[in-house]
């Protein structure tokens, strides 16, 4: 199951070099002008979890593989993109493929790196992507609805469902608010979500720092974090420098780098944490001699979905989940302690997974 971040923003807020930091490499060109990123570098990074570290040295095993969450590095949006300024469909599209957004704005003051704009304010830089990202869902909407005119004459069920949703969208639009604000009933999730609009990807505001403000943030990162809450998004405070600086350093070296900062976890891994939970997702583990590994799944997953995103036969033929809570894997020194301890459950097809829990899954072939 895979799970697409999209890091978007004006042209020279950092974006390229927080995806190189993110991704360990220098795949993203990071230059001082406008559009250097011309297709979307895509990058898997392993999510960080020490539980997993934990895990693997009580089963005593071979091979570590953490769960991976993709970013995408997409070129810089300007004004007038849903109009094309700029590559602006063709952004836009890129955008569109992904799940959320982490919005890079930038917060430091720096002569020497030009903005598009002539100035340094992030909640208007955000307003401007907020603003293209709605107008772009406006005429896609205004087509789509034109498209379903024969269909809803005719009684389409499936046509209704979505003139009805796209009519609450294009409302809200309208009023001068993003998508995401609409209210959807339960039975019409999946035909929301098959929309794909813009403007209902949820956000994380990355807010790119000077590297004296790392550990802090300063009066830009505040404004944000106050337009962050009033949105009910989140954000979090990044120095893509010392990221990029950090990514070129052996772990024993980065930790020391980061206590001299003043900073008690890389920022990058509180980004990746962060999309994490902006998605709503969890981790479950499996755990044995060969590898500890962890799974991505939404939260709310059931045991046999949770075991199809190890293979789609294990969720075909579920039987049960042999599970046993993370806290207590840890405290009964492993599997063989739990079942002791009676810590091991036998769940069934009802059984919405934990985050932490330990599975083995049993099936049919």
């Amino acid at each position: 199951m895979g799970f697409k971040m999209g890091i978007v923003g004006l042209p020279n807020v950092g974006k390229s070099t927080l995806f190189n930091a993110l991704t360990k490499t220098a795949a993203a060109q990071a230059a001082n002008f406008p559009f250097c990123t011309i297709e979307p570098n895509v990058g898997d990074v392993g999510v960080p979890d020490a539980r997993l570290d934990t895990l693997a040295e009580i089963a005593q095993s071979k091979q570590i593989i953490p769960t991976r969450m993709t970013f995408v590095d997409i070129a810089g949006l300007v004004k007038g993109a849903s109009k094309g300024e700029g590559l602006g469909n063709q952004f836009l599209a890129n955008i569109r493929e992904t799940d959320a957004i982490a919005h890079v704005l930038r917060c430091f003051e720096d002569g020497d790196v030009t903005h598009v704009d002539g100035r340094v304010d992030p909640v208007a830089d955000a307003e401007t992507i907020e603003t293209e990202l709605m107008l772009a869902d406006l005429e896609s909407i205004e087509k789509r609805r034109a498209n379903l005119v024969r269909k809803l004459k005719g009684n389409d069920k499936e046509a209704q469902q979505q003139d009805r949703l796209l009519a609450a969208a294009q409302a809200m639009l309208e009023d001068g608010k993003p998508a995401r604000l609409v209210e959807v009933d339960a039975e019409d999730a999946k035909a929301w979500k098959m929309l794909q609009l813009l403007s209902t990807k949820p956000v994380l505001y990355v807010c790119n720092v000077g590297e004296s403000e790392a550990a802090e943030g300063n009066d830009h990162s505040a404004k944000v974090a106050e337009m962050a809450a009033a949105q009910g998004n989140s954000h979090v405070i990044i120095s893509a420098q010392i990221e990029e600086e950090i990514s070129q350093l052996d772990d024993e070296e980065a930790e020391m780098f980061l206590s001299e900062m003043g900073l008690e976890e890389a920022g990058l891994d509180r980004l990746i944490k962060a999309g994490y939970e902006l998605l709503h997702l969890e981790t479950y583990f499996t755990v044995g001699p060969k590898e500890a590994r962890a799974w991505t799944i939404r939260q709310g997953t059931l045991a046999p979905q949770a075991a199809g995103v190890i293979h789609g036969d294990f969720e075909k033929g579920f039987i049960r989940a042999e599970t046993i809570a993370y806290d207590d894997y840890v405290a009964c020194n492993g599997e063989q302690g739990a079942k002791e301890a009676g810590k091991m459950r036998a769940e069934g097809k009802s059984y919405l997974v934990k985050d932490g829990d330990v599975m083995h899954f049993l099936f049919n072939t």
